[in-house]
């Protein structure tokens, strides 16, 4: 019987959601989140509405590639690897019909995993919303187990409109896991102090730490300033964090990154376990960075994916990661 439980970020990573390549623009600015791109990806998508399949067919295929070959990588490393359902054509007319668009490219950020918690977030844009959806049936199966336990956040306050900031909001790219120490990001962008007082109130009852950080307005997620390579060492962008680092972390070893490169995901690569790191083969000097702590590092093209915003750990979602045979 197959269970999940994520023990950090770091720990031997066994079972995994690899994403899909499907993202539809929506028809309004306000609907995509874009405030965190730079001005040559924000270029791509400037006036443009529909299926980046028939917008940027190249880049289309070439996204799908990337993906493939991050299965094969997995793989290689006897990872399972699952890969979320294709949106069916009623749920993309929906997304059409209602300009929003659709989404189904990071498996990261519609529900997380802790402990043996499957958790549903909820994602602030509306865009995106639909995006636990081809998940769903991989999550049903993960949790039925008698350990599993498997819930939804919320669902989002409306009464204001559809972009209300109430919340709440949380998104699994804003969610790290250390043991029972659980950082939650928040930048006004994805998830917030809404959603992480909830998570905080709900897990008190397993003893778990939910610690808020606060993040720079242009960082998304929390894993886009902050990596946990291993025990003791990270990846950060000390700029990013408006009130410091997390006290929990102030002896860790650091390989500190500029907010430029933060918002090229530098620090958004994948730990398969404590002895080898996934990262994209564009960032050299972070490669020979980790090689000096005897860092195996994986790297492939990782392109597409960082200019829809997202790299390695965003198109992923652990569903088990122990050092424990389970």
């Amino acid at each position: 019987m197959k269970t999940n439980f994520v023990e950090s970020e770091f720990a031997p990573l066994k079972r995994v959601v690899l994403a899909q390549s499907q993202f539809c623009l929506p028809e309004g600015e306000d609907e995509l989140d874009t405030s965190f791109l730079s001005e040559k990806n924000l270029a791509l998508f400037d006036h443009k509405v529909g299926d980046i399949a028939e917008i940027y067919p190249d880049m289309q295929l070439k996204w799908e590639q990337e993906k493939e070959q991050m299965a094969t990588l997995l793989t290689s490393y006897g990872v399972e690897v699952i890969r979320p359902r294709m949106l069916t054509e009623y749920e993309k007319e929906l997304g059409r019909k209602n300009g929003h668009g659709y989404a189904n490219f990071f498996s990261r950020d519609p529900f997380f995993t802790l402990g043996h918690f499957v958790i549903e977030g909820n994602l602030r844009f509306a865009h995106r919303r639909m995006e636990i959806l081809p998940i769903r049936d991989i999550l049903i199966e993960e949790s039925n187990h008698s350990e599993a336990v498997y819930l939804a956040a919320p669902q989002p306050d409306i009464s204001q409109g559809a972009e209300s900031e109430v919340g709440p909001f949380l998104e699994g790219g804003d969610v790290l896991v250390y043991d029972k120490t659980i950082f939650v990001g928040y930048s006004g962008l994805a998830s917030n102090l809404n959603g992480i007082n909830w998570l905080k109130s709900f897990l008190a009852h397993w003893d778990y730490n939910v610690i808020p950080v606060r993040l720079h307005p242009d960082i998304l997620h929390l894993d886009c300033a902050l990596s946990m390579v291993r025990e003791g060492l990270m990846i950060c962008c000390e700029e990013a964090f408006l009130d410091g680092l997390p006290k929990e972390l102030s002896n860790w070893d650091k390989i500190n990154v500029s907010l430029k490169d933060a918002s090229l995901l530098m620090t958004n690569g994948l730990p398969i376990n404590e002895s080898v790191y996934v990262t994209d083969q564009a960032f050299t000097e972070l490669i020979a960075a980790l090689e000096e702590y005897d860092i195996k590092v994986e790297t492939l093209d990782y392109e597409v994916s960082r200019i829809f915003g997202g790299s390695f750990r965003c198109t992923t979602q652990a569903l088990l990661r122990t050092t424990n045979s389970l």
